[in-house]
């Protein structure tokens, strides 16, 4: 059997299934009632028969359009070399000339009312269509592709189906990375990877004692061996989730694309919330250890009044630097403090009244540190003894003895790491029928590392972090 007989029975079978759900929704239709849980049970089964089908469709189609490409470049560059082609070479579309699809349109836009990823997961849930359920699998299907043209490895299920569960419109994707990323600074400055699949924890083997070297005291004697010994630490993988309820009048008859509106917000609260875990997580009750809350960093105290001078806090940010340098052997790479104490430090002035920190276009000359070319909270603001300054409004006001102290962070960034997976999406119609309402939920896993190298960390506290302008 052929590929295009293959893609036809898979088809015949797809509409088989289609047709069972309808007889489930006439059912229930015609005794003017709801499905009940068995139906709904075969109704969640059959759908996810019925993606696992596209899922395979799609894979052959493409496997089609690819063989077919091919065939039409050997016609136009090889016949006519003198050669016949072989049967396979010979391949060709099933319509000479057709258009070859290399890339898709998005299937949901930012701000496009025609098309409702709200109101495509209610449709499928509410009346089991077969268009919308087609859409949010194609989008389902292009957010999986676009990870593995990306080199990711994040799980994306197509087929669970279970609870009506989709991978959110790709604009959402860029608008969480690119609009939401000044309120994750932090944990978008250190190692970002995918989180594996199917675990609740991840371990990592780590080096506690090393191996040793020495001077041989004579030739054929005995060298020095000692024997490294392992250990490992883990991180708990978290999950961050957050909904809203919605009423269905505002999802059908709104001329505002709710999506947008609701969607982004959670996306942003979901990332100033992961944002703030990782910096102070307690380590418990499901939230990860941040690296303020971690044992083993270094810890810089300054209690001074002036950003220059004698106990001031250039020194106390070289002191920082040194402890990295001292007990990782490496260099850090990034300063990060809140907004609020660069702009104090951005305010503080030698004897001649001259402002310490200057623009990049004053051709500072010897200047304690030097502010980029505009106000950045997405990237480095300026820098200061060497190391770039990222702002990060997630970092405590609270902390110390009159609860008014912020932190400053020299770290290197490269040592913490966190991993977490595709954000997801769900719609909800059950327990808010009699109030015509749907209830929206945004999700999404990770898990948080900086205990590696606790000593590539150095924390910068003390009385001299309350003031303020």
């Amino acid at each position: 059997m052929n590929n295009c007989a293959i893609i036809d029975d898979l088809r015949s079978k797809r509409e088989t299934q289609r047709d069972a759900l309808d007889r489930i929704l006439e059912r229930a239709k015609a005794g003017n009632r709801s499905l009940t849980p068995s139906e709904a049970r075969d109704f969640d089964s059959t759908e996810t028969r019925i993606r696992a089908l596209n899922d395979r469709i799609e894979e052959l189609d493409e496997h089609e359009r690819a063989a077919n490409a091919a065939a039409l470049g050997y016609q136009k560059y090889a016949f006519g070399t003198g050669s016949s082609p072989t049967a396979t070479e010979s391949r060709k579309p099933s319509m000479p000339g057709a258009a070859i699809i290399t890339r898709e349109p998005e299937v949901y836009k930012r701000e496009d009312a025609k098309t409702s990823f709200f109101m495509d997961m209610l449709n499928v849930r509410k009346h089991g269509d077969r268009n919308a359920l087609e859409r949010l699998d194609r989008n389902n299907r292009m957010a999986a592709e676009r990870a593995r043209a990306n080199g990711e490895l994040r799980a994306i299920s197509t087929t669970n189906g279970s609870g009506g569960e989709f991978v959110p419109p790709m604009w959402l994707e860029v608008e969480f990375v690119k609009l939401a990323r000044p309120r994750r600074v932090f944990v978008d400055l250190v190692t970002n990877d995918p989180l594996p699949p199917g675990t609740d924890q991840l371990n990592l083997p780590k080096v506690n004692t090393g191996t040793a070297t020495a001077v041989q005291g004579t030739q054929n004697s005995q060298i020095q061996q000692t024997d490294l010994t392992t250990t490992s630490i883990s991180s708990s993988v978290t999950t961050v989730a957050g909904g809203q309820t919605v009423s269905l009048q505002l999802i059908e008859q709104s001329p505002l694309n709710i999506d947008d509106v609701i969607l982004g917000d959670l996306a942003a609260d979901y990332a100033m919330r992961l944002d703030t875990l990782c910096l102070t997580g307690p380590g418990t009750g499901g939230q990860p250890t941040g690296i303020l809350t971690l044992a083993g960093t270094n810890s810089v105290t300054w209690s001074g009044t002036a950003l220059t001078g004698a106990n001031s806090l250039y020194n106390a940010i070289a002191s920082a630097i040194s402890k990295v340098y001292t007990s990782r052997y490496e260099a850090p790479d990034a300063m990060v403090m809140h907004p609020r104490r660069f702009m104090w430090m951005l305010a503080q002035q030698d004897t001649l009244g001259r402002p310490v920190i200057v623009p990049a276009e004053s051709g500072p000359n010897n200047a304690l540190g030097i502010l980029g070319p505009k106000l950045n909270a997405q990237g480095p603001a300026g820098r200061i003894a060497g190391l770039d300054v990222y702002l990060d409004a997630n970092i405590p006001t609270n902390l110390g003895v009159g609860t008014n102290e912020d932190r400053i962070l020299v770290l290197k960034s490269d040592d913490i790491r966190l991993w977490e997976s595709h954000i997801r999406a769900e719609a909800f119609q059950q327990t808010y029928a009699n109030q015509m309402s749907v209830f929206v939920r945004l999700y999404n896993y990770a898990s948080f590392q900086a205990g590696r190298y606790p000593g590539s960390i150095s924390v910068i506290s003390g009385t001299g972090l309350n003031q303020v302008l």
